[in-house]
């Protein structure tokens, strides 16, 4: 007896599936395995990327990859012959100020002749006080001068008579003596006379106030109607030969580097001129209070240049030769100033240091620096000694 034996797979898987209902369910969980093993290979694919990343950074900082030398700029001063200049402020003034005023008895002021601005030459009238009385005085000194003339030449004529008539006996040596005494009296007289004369003319004299010297009328303090007492009252003041001076101020370790001669340029507030001048006095004494001292400094008269003014000068304080350093090599702590040196096997040094003169192109080295050493120009705060840099020449 003969069987088939083929089996039909759709028709048995079909009879599978209606014979067991869980079969559909098993095969989503295989398929929801197989995506989380693929998730999970993903991620181990990630930590061992990161893992090999972390070590090669590990392996870098252990060779000294990551402690690279730093660079810096260094600069060779070597020497320059270097002008120090000292800037300051003052006031102008006049450089010897002449107050004028009335010195005798004073009266009325009947003209003025000047005014602030002029120039007057010395002896030149700059007003004029009332001398009516002083008028009438020197009119009546003149009749006594008169007078005591006339009563001078009567007198010697009386001795002369009685001189010639001595020898015939009409007079006797006594009223010849007497004679004698009256002449000298009188001619005394005549003397006196003519002194109080000359006094009242010098008193009319002072009633005009003239210009003790040549120079420019800086201020006038009088009117025409004014009345004035002799004494201290100023009514003009001038400044001799038109000179003008600026007061710079100085701190004491400024002033110690200035000296007589030293030439300067003087700036008045709101001009854009400046003027040449010389220092002419520096100061003996220090001021307690601002421990300043002044730089006199003379200059020519300019109409800019007004005494009372407010200016600025820049004074020349000498030649040095020395290196020279920018500002921002130069870096100080409580032991001084110092910069950094590049030295042996490009290691960082410090390097103690003493400055000397200020220009607007650097700072002069007066020690502690040949010229011939690398300085580190910049970033000095950053740097710590012995540390090895990279240095970069900037001229």
């Amino acid at each position: 007896m003969n069987y088939d034996t083929r089996i039909e797979t759709d028709d048995n898987e079909a009879a599978l599936s209606a014979f067991n209902p869980l079969t559909e369910v098993d095969e989503e969980d295989r398929r929801s395995r197989r995506r989380l093993i693929i998730i999970a290979a993903i991620i181990g694919v990630l930590l061992v990327a990161m893992w090999f990343a972390m070590h090669r950074g590990s392996n870098e900082a252990a060779t000294g990859k990551k402690d690279q030398a730093a660079t810096v700029s260094v600069v060779t001063p070597g020497r320059a012959t270097i002008e120090g200049t000292i800037s300051a402020n003052g006031t102008l003034a006049a450089r010897r100020e002449m107050p004028v005023g009335s010195v005798g008895e004073g009266g009325q002021v009947v003209s003025v002749l000047v005014d602030a601005g002029d120039w007057v030459r010395q002896g030149q009238v700059l007003a004029v006080l009332d001398r009516s009385v002083q008028s009438q005085q020197q009119a009546g000194q003149a009749a006594q001068i008169r007078v005591a003339d006339a009563d001078a030449r009567l007198a010697q004529a009386n001795l002369d008579r009685a001189s010639k008539l001595v020898e015939r006996g009409f007079v006797s040596k006594a009223d010849i003596d007497r004679l004698t005494a009256a002449r000298d009296a009188a001619v005394a007289r005549v003397g006196l006379a003519r002194a109080q004369f000359g006094q009242v003319n010098a008193q009319v004299r002072r009633l005009t106030i003239v210009a003790p010297a040549s120079g420019l009328v800086l201020e006038r303090r009088v009117e025409p109607g004014q009345v004035v007492s002799g004494g201290s009252v100023i009514l003009f003041r001038i400044a001799k030969d038109g000179e003008i001076e600026m007061k710079a101020m100085l701190g004491q370790d400024d002033l110690a580097m200035i000296g007589q001669g030293a030439t300067a340029e003087v700036t008045p507030v709101g001009s854009q001129r400046s003027f040449t001048g010389q220092v002419w006095q520096v100061s003996p004494v220090i001021d307690l209070q601002t421990r300043q001292g002044a730089a006199r400094i003379a200059l020519s008269y300019a109409p800019e240049l007004r005494p009372g003014g407010f200016a600025s000068a820049v004074l020349k304080s000498g030649t040095v030769v020395a290196p020279m350093l920018p500002d921002s090599a130069i870096l100080s702590d409580d032991k001084g100033s110092y910069v950094y040196i590049v030295g042996k096997d490009n290691k960082v040094e410090r390097r103690d240091i003493k400055t000397g003169l200020i220009t607007d192109n650097g700072i002069a080295i007066i020690a502690g620096l040949s010229g011939a050493e690398r300085v580190v120009m910049r970033a000095g705060g950053f740097l710590n000694p012995g540390e090895t840099v990279k240095p970069v020449s900037v001229k």
